[in-house]
């Protein structure tokens, strides 16, 4: 009793740190996998440099976000990659409607932009119902929100040049659906995520916009998705 009782604590404790328009707007701002100071965290929020340095220190506290010193600053990122799904489960959530689903998110955003270290958007989604298409990702029996990467997806990823060994051995869930915020339907989250989007940052299949999230997919990216994956762009 006295841990289910902990657990509801740690919950309502991070909802009430997220909670919080300027705390949100912060948060937001972070989900490009980008760190930054508490000073341009808030010209983003809209408060002052020490009404900043309080919401930072409560987000901390509830391990929404972790910070690094270098020199005299300090630069504040998202906790992990858990705390981003979570953000992106909460705005889908906000938007969600029991009409039929019309995304409201900017054309550039919806096309392509980064969740934390992984890709998200219209190309994360149908990169993802490619993969399961040609049976390179099966959902595993006890969870259908993890995959598991089958010999051929092996094969594969590996002559693209992904260590496929080493993401496997990483402390961190493999690859698993992170329901899109723009699209409702989901895009490949996890190490695996991360490193398609390693490899297509590497392999100049899409350029990352200046301090956004969204991602300019390339001439040689639309090329190469398309022929390698069968997705159109």
């Amino acid at each position: 009793m006295d841990v289910e009782h902990d657990a509801d604590l740690a919950v309502s404790g991070i909802a009430a740190a997220i909670g919080e328009p300027a705390r949100v707007r912060m948060l937001y701002c972070l989900m490009d996998g980008h760190a930054r100071t508490s000073t341009e965290l808030a010209v983003v929020a809209e408060v002052t440099p020490s009404t900043a340095s309080v919401h930072l220190a409560r987000l901390k506290e509830n391990r929404l976000v972790k910070v690094f010193s270098q020199g005299k600053y300090r630069y504040y990122s998202l906790a992990g990659a858990n705390v981003a799904v979570a953000l992106e489960a909460l705005q889908v959530a906000a938007g969600s409607s029991n009409g039929r689903f019309v995304p409201s998110t900017s054309t550039q955003l919806r096309t392509a932009r980064t969740c934390y270290d992984h890709m998200a958007g219209a190309v994360a989604v149908s990169l993802h119902d490619r993969f399961m298409r040609l049976g390179w990702l099966t959902a595993r029996p006890a969870d259908h929100k993890s995959y598991h990467l089958t010999p051929a997806g092996t094969r594969v990823l590996e002559h693209l040049g992904i260590d496929v060994e080493a993401t496997l051995a990483l402390r961190r869930h493999f690859a698993f659906a992170c329901l899109d915020w723009s699209e409702r339907q989901p895009h490949i989250g996890g190490a695996l995520g991360a490193a398609l989007l390693k490899l297509a940052l590497r392999s100049r299949w899409v350029v990352q916009e200046l301090d956004s999230r969204a991602l300019s997919v390339t001439r040689v990216g639309k090329r190469e998705m398309e022929r390698r994956f069968g997705v159109l762009i």
